[in-house]
């Protein structure tokens, strides 16, 4: 089955340039603005979407995304509003691929089938669930691939060649390559590390590999984007969600500033193959 991720990446593969892969978090700061952000992220030039599932537990997000969440729980989210968020973006737009990423308690809680039954229903394409490791596939990879649904792993600099076939196995949509250890937020130290280790994973699988953490700036996306397929970019665009809300700027403002950062990575992720 061809989902909107393959046909995504298949098109860029084609346009020769990576995706843009942008990361928000679920009705951050509050469920109407946090709406009017995500239905203005494909205009802006994001080709995938990450929304996040806010969880009171964040372990793997640093201070900026656990403070969206934060943010959004307080606003009254939820992972069936969450859904919600999907379903009312798809009335607008059928193409972009949207991957929710989060942790499995919630959707535990929520119920395995009966969330994956209502993902697929409103129109979501992949998950990405942190703390589920290879061996726990059961639990959530399987029953997302026979539903219908990309099951996208993260890898990180410690995955060696050794663990990389394990976690590949059930891996679909594309591979999340982490360019650092410990949480969301941080600097790259190395770009050139980030190529090599592009493409030792490349060795061992087709899917496309994004690489995520420490993107911040064009500079960054244009040089990570000569190596990788795609490059994501989640704590900039979050941060400045809560500069606004901290400025006490109205929803408007909140989305513009958003749609900036957006449209000039989307300016440095062009540059990468010229």
């Amino acid at each position: 089955m061809t989902t909107r991720i393959d046909t995504r990446f298949a098109a860029l593969k084609s346009a020769n340039r990576p995706a843009l892969v942008t990361f928000i978090m679920a009705g951050d700061p509050d469920l109407a603005v946090g709406q009017a952000i995500l239905d203005a992220l494909p205009g802006a030039g994001a080709d995938i979407i990450e929304l996040g599932m806010p969880f009171s537990d964040p372990m793997a997000d640093g201070v900026a995304i656990q403070l969206g969440g934060q943010r959004a729980l307080a606003a009254g989210q939820t992972l069936r509003g969450v859904l919600a968020m999907v379903e009312n973006f798809r009335r607008k737009d059928n193409e972009t691929p949207i991957v929710l990423m989060g942790y499995y308690n919630p959707i535990y809680i929520f119920g395995v089938d009966a969330f994956l039954a209502a993902a697929k229903q409103a129109g979501v394409d992949g998950l990405i669930v942190v703390d589920l490791p290879p061996e726990e596939d059961a639990e959530l990879c399987l029953p997302a691939l026979a539903a219908g649904l990309n099951f996208i792993r993260l890898t990180t600099p410690t995955t060696d060649d050794a663990r990389l076939p394990a976690v590949l196995k059930n891996t679909s949509g594309f591979v999340y390559y982490v360019s650092m250890t410990g949480v969301t937020g941080a600097a790259i130290k190395s770009r050139a590390a980030v190529g090599d280790a592009v493409d030792r994973i490349k060795a061992h699988t087709d899917l496309p590999v994004a690489v995520g953490f420490g993107i911040k700036s064009a500079e960054d996306a244009a040089e990570i984007g000569r190596h990788a397929d795609a490059i994501v970019v989640g704590s900039v665009l979050v941060e400045a969600v809560g500069n606004a809300a901290r400025a006490g700027k109205s929803g408007p403002e909140t989305v513009a500033a958003v749609r900036a950062i957006v449209a000039d990575l989307a300016q440095g992720v062009k540059r990468a193959r010229v």
